[in-house]
């Protein structure tokens, strides 16, 4: 009994000084629901959003601020592969010129696997945390200034410096001319 007072008493008070999180997901696996495809094409296929073809991003219909993103990639080609997943951006940052906003992003680029220019200290020394030619999870953590990376499951960055926006959409990039297909599945944000 004192125990489940305990958990109750606890939950109760995270919840009460706005530490409780919620871990949703942001793909159902069969449709785009809460998502907008922008100057490229995208479809819902096996459970999985392929990126097919264009230059462009598949991007939140919500804005996010501090959150853990998680989400599993797999590029379809060997070699030359090349994409990546934006945060932190508005639409203010997206040039009518340009397919996608000047910064930040999670490099899906061969060899810079979850780097991210801008952030002191956001590249990975690692390269042995990617798996080639299978599935790869990253979990990105954006707290204020603060991000970190994950390469699945294990640490692969800390660094700070991030600017602009305290909220922005998260967007998974379509750069198919250039660096190919890409497959994205298991897409959990966590809020608090």
């Amino acid at each position: 009994m004192r125990t489940a007072l305990a958990f109750v008493t606890l939950s109760l008070a995270w919840t009460i000084s706005g530490l409780a999180e919620e871990r949703v997901s942001l793909f159902d696996g069969k449709t785009l629901k809460g998502w907008t495809v922008l100057k490229c094409e995208a479809e819902v296929d096996n459970g999985e959003i392929l990126i097919k073809a264009g230059n462009g991003l598949v991007q939140t219909e919500k804005k996010y601020g501090d959150f853990v993103l998680e989400v599993e990639w797999k590029a379809l080609r060997q070699d030359k592969y090349d994409s990546g997943i934006y945060f932190r951006y508005d639409e203010k940052m997206l040039p009518a010129n340009r397919p996608w906003p000047p910064r930040y992003q999670a490099n899906l680029l061969k060899g810079q696997e979850g780097n991210v220019a801008g952030i002191k200290g956001g590249k990975s020394e690692r390269k042995d945390l990617i798996k080639p030619g299978d599935w790869n999870k990253f979990k990105l953590t954006v707290q204020g200034e603060k991000v970190e990376l994950e390469i699945n499951g294990q640490p692969a960055w800390k660094g700070e410096g991030l600017q602009g926006p305290k909220e922005g959409f998260i967007s998974l990039q379509a750069e198919v001319p250039g660096g190919g297909q890409f497959r994205f599945r298991n897409i959990f944000i966590t809020t608090n």
